[in-house]
This record gives structure tokens, C-alpha cells and sequence, in this order.
């Protein structure tokens, strides 16, 4: 099992702020709860807004959160704030206020292209199936309310014949949670009935129909930063084919198999979830074949499975989170090669190589070294600067020994105060700077190797 679980990373804690932006209202809000007395406890400084009506603001180099009606908010940072979503939100404003914390680069569990994916139940199926799991046969319903009543028939059936399956199956709507929006068909009239029911009661509802796996119960299983956390087992409640805890389902812990474990991990791979609850229905023997995945909640609660578990989940979520290195961020796309500036030289072509986990380094002629002062050249501008130190990098033609310097770098607009490079002759390499991972992770950038300039552009250097 060791080789499944999570991968090292640095070991390191620090206390950090905790927001927790939630959809669901009052007693519903059972695990906002839940987070709330843990981070007291852990001594986390917390801040809890429901989504409608919150908002940011920026002063003086500032960022606060707002909940409706309040005016002074929550101070929060790249550096030192984790963002945790609780419900899942289908407002666009309540999206792009995540999407905005996004841009600001603080770590949000999850992300909206998670959220956006584990609430659309076939964009899901897709997901995983890109991943290679296994999962019930699901096929999208398309039925035009305005269309004639044998063309709207005609659509039903295409489904039908597409999903080639036995009834009884199961329908569902693209978006819901809790068991909500999950019907058992019986027949090939009921479904017609229900779905000319449905298109006529919201015109715009999102279906699919499954084929049905006969269990007597299913699994959920919490991922956190790639590792299983949790189990719980989740029996059928009776004279219902549903088995949430939420719909009063008898739960305990659940012994997951080695294949069991990793086909949890490789679905809350698919959706690139922090935070995961895998559904999965057992295949007849777990140690050699593949469970049937069901769905991937990106927002779990976490009453029943702390019940079951007899685990204070909640604690070991914000505990994980004190590791900064875990704090994923979600970057912007930027080309392979962009627009910087370094003063005192100005504007200058930067190439982002994800290679190079050493040293950024700038183009430098005529280098003298006096003392701990050194003096170079570049672009014809001659400065002299402190002398930081030296390292010696491996190249195709050997070693070679560079001197390291400290100067003021800006991106896209923001100041990133002083950053180390290292001096090279890059006179035939086409680019002035070579940018390392280390200022990669701190402009929150993802390169796309195949383009250039997509943030800035060249001409404002010409």
C-alpha cells in the first residue's frame, strides 16, 4: 500500500487563516460547523460568509473578504489564507468570486474548474473515463420541449438504444447532491413520463440515464492531498436504491482493497481535487477487479463519515493545510516566452523554463569582480551591485561557474521585489532572461509550450 499513498513533501507547519465560503444556510451548514470549532480549537484565525452577497476589496496593497454587511471583512493573502468552499455553487457571481481569490493566488479547496466538473455529473463521466475507471454505462438525455411530440420520443429513444441496457436504470439531473435529483426507472413508459414531466417543469434540466448496479451498499472515501483519509460503508436505506447518510443510511468503516485504493486516487486525480468524497459501488471480487465509480463530491460532509470512522475529520483537513507546500494554487497560462522587467535594464524577453530548478539566470558581458561588489553589462547599460555569491551549473559543454546577483523584478504589472540570478552570456540563446520553477511558482504561471506571449507582448519593448 505504501507506494499509494501520498507523495512527500517538505515537512513543515505554520498556522494560517481560514475562510470558509458557504452555500448552505443554518442547520444545513452541518460541516461548516464542524470547521469552525476545529480551527478555534487549533487556535486558526477563521472567517465564515455564506456566498450571496460577499465580495473583495483591495486597499493599499490589502485584500479583505466581505460578508454582506460588513464593511471592515477578513484580511487575506496569498501567503498566509486557505479558502475552503462548502456546497457547491451554481451562481456565476458566486464562481467568479472564487475565480477572483484564484487570480490573487490564494489556495482554494477546490478550484473552480474542479467544482465546475464534479457538479456536472456527465462532465465527471468523462473525466474519469479519460482515466481509464470503470463506471456504469451513462448516456446524456436530449429532448427539445419545442420540438413535436414524436421528434421529442425519437431523442428519448436515441438514449435509450444508446445506453443498450435492461431496465430497470437510473436518471439523474447533471447537478444535485445528497441523493437529490436520483430516480430509479422502472420502465421505459415511466421514463418518458417523467422526463416529458421534468423538460416541461424546467425546460433547461440537465439529464442522463445509467445503468443500474444492484448493491446492497456503496462506499464513500475521502481523499486529502492524494491519500485516503476515510471510508465509510453506506448500506441501501430500505424500501429506497439510495444509500446517502443524508437520507438515513446506516454507516461504518470500510476496508478498502490495494486496487480499491488506487482507483479512489486516480478518480480524484481526474477532477484535480484537493478535497475529495469518491462514491463507488464494490465490483464482486475488490482485490482483482476494478469498483464501479459513481460519483466525485468535491465539497463531502463530513458527519456521517466522522461517525463511522470515529475520526475527527475535520481536524486532519486543517491540519493538512499547515503544510504550505500543500496550499496548491491554481496559475495562469502564460507562453514560453514573455515580456519582464528588471531595473535598472527595463523591459526584456524572458524565457520560462520548466527544466531549469537551479538558478533564473540573465544575460551579462564584460563582468568584473571587485570585492563584494561585481560590475556587468547588458543591453549596453552598465550597473555595479552587491556580489550575492556563485554556484556552478551543469551545461552540455561541462560545468560553469556564474556569479549571482540580486535585482528588483516586475511581471504583468506587479513587483516582485528582489530576485537572485545568475550571470551567463545568453547571447545566442534568444532570450535576455532564463526563468527558473522557484519565480514561476511566485507569478502563479503555467507554461504553455506552444505559445508565445500570451500576457504580454514584445512590441512594448521595441
Amino acid at each position: 500500500m505504501e507506494h499509494f499513498k501520498s507523495f512527500i513533501t517538505e515537512e513543515k507547519t505554520e498556522d494560517y487563516k481560514v475562510v470558509i465560503l458557504s452555500v448552505e444556510h443554518g442547520d444545513k451548514a452541518v460541516t461548516t460547523q464542524r470547521m469552525k470549532e476545529e480551527a478555534d480549537k487549533l487556535g486558526l484565525s477563521h472567517y465564515i460568509i455564506i456566498m450571496d452577497g460577499s465580495h473583495i476589496k483591495f486597499n493599499d496593497g490589502t485584500y479583505t473578504i466581505h460578508k454582506l454587511g460588513d464593511e471592515k471583512g477578513f484580511e487575506i493573502s496569498a501567503n498566509d489564507t486557505v479558502v475552503f468552499i462548502r456546497g457547491t455553487p451554481t451562481k456565476d457571481s458566486s464562481l467568479d468570486l472564487i475565480s477572483e481569490l484564484e487570480k490573487i493566488g490564494i489556495c482554494v479547496v477546490n478550484s473552480r474548474i474542479t467544482i465546475s466538473t464534479a457538479a456536472d455529473k456527465y462532465r465527471t463521466y468523462i473525466k474519469l473515463k479519460d482515466y481509464g475507471l470503470t463506471q456504469p454505462k451513462t448516456v446524456l438525455v436530449y429532448t427539445d420541449i419545442t420540438a413535436a411530440p414524436s421528434k421529442s420520443t425519437e431523442y428519448l429513444e436515441t438514449a435509450i438504444n444508446n445506453l443498450d441496457t435492461k431496465f430497470p436504470i437510473i436518471l439523474k439531473t447533471l447537478r444535485g447532491s445528497k441523493g437529490v435529483g436520483v430516480l430509479f426507472i422502472e420502465s421505459e413508459r415511466a421514463l418518458s413520463s417523467i422526463v416529458q414531466l421534468m423538460f416541461k417543469t424546467d425546460k433547461d434540466t440537465d439529464l442522463l440515464i445509467q445503468k443500474y448496479i444492484k448493491t446492497d451498499f456503496d462506499v464513500r472515501v475521502i481523499v486529502l492531498g492524494g491519500k485516503v483519509i476515510a471510508t465509510m460503508q453506506r448500506e441501501v436505506v430500505k424500501g429506497d436504491f439510495r444509500s446517502n447518510y443524508s437520507q438515513g443510511a446506516k454507516v461504518k468503516t470500510y476496508p478498502l482493497t490495494e486496487l480499491e485504493t488506487e482507483e479512489c486516487l486516480l478518480a480524484a486525480k481526474a477532477i484535480d481535487g484537493m478535497l475529495t468524497a469518491v462514491d463507488f459501488i464494490p465490483s464482486k471480487n475488490p482485490k482483482s477487479l476494478p469498483p464501479y465509480i459513481l460519483e466525485v463530491n468535491c465539497s463531502p460532509g463530513l458527519e456521517g463519515i466522522e461517525k463511522a470512522n470515529k475520526k475527527n475529520i475535520a481536524k486532519d483537513i486543517l491540519i493538512h493545510f499547515k503544510n504550505p507546500v500543500v496550499r496548491n494554487t491554481v496559475p495562469s497560462q502564460c507562453g514560453w516566452n514573455e515580456v519582464v522587467s528588471v531595473k535598472p535594464f527595463g523591459e526584456l524577453i524572458g524565457k520560462f523554463d520548466t527544466g531549469n530548478s537551479i538558478k533564473s539566470v540573465i544575460h551579462a558581458e564584460d563582468i568584473k569582480v571587485n570585492g563584494k561588489k561585481i560590475t556587468f553589462t547588458l543591453n549596453g547599460k552598465t550597473i555595479t551591485t552587491k556580489l550575492v555569491g556563485n554556484y556552478t551549473s551543469l551545461t552540455g559543454g561541462g560545468e560553469d561557474d556564474r556569479y549571482i546577483v540580486e535585482l528588483e523584478f516586475e511581471f504583468a504589472g506587479t513587483n516582485y521585489g528582489k530576485v537572485q540570478f545568475g550571470l551567463d552570456d545568453r547571447s545566442e540563446m534568444g532570450s535576455d532572461i532564463l526563468l527558473n520553477r522557484s519565480i514561476m511558482n511566485r507569478l502563479n504561471v503555467m507554461v504553455n509550450p506552444s505559445r508565445k506571449f500570451v500576457i504580454t507582448t514584445k512590441y512594448s519593448i521595441e
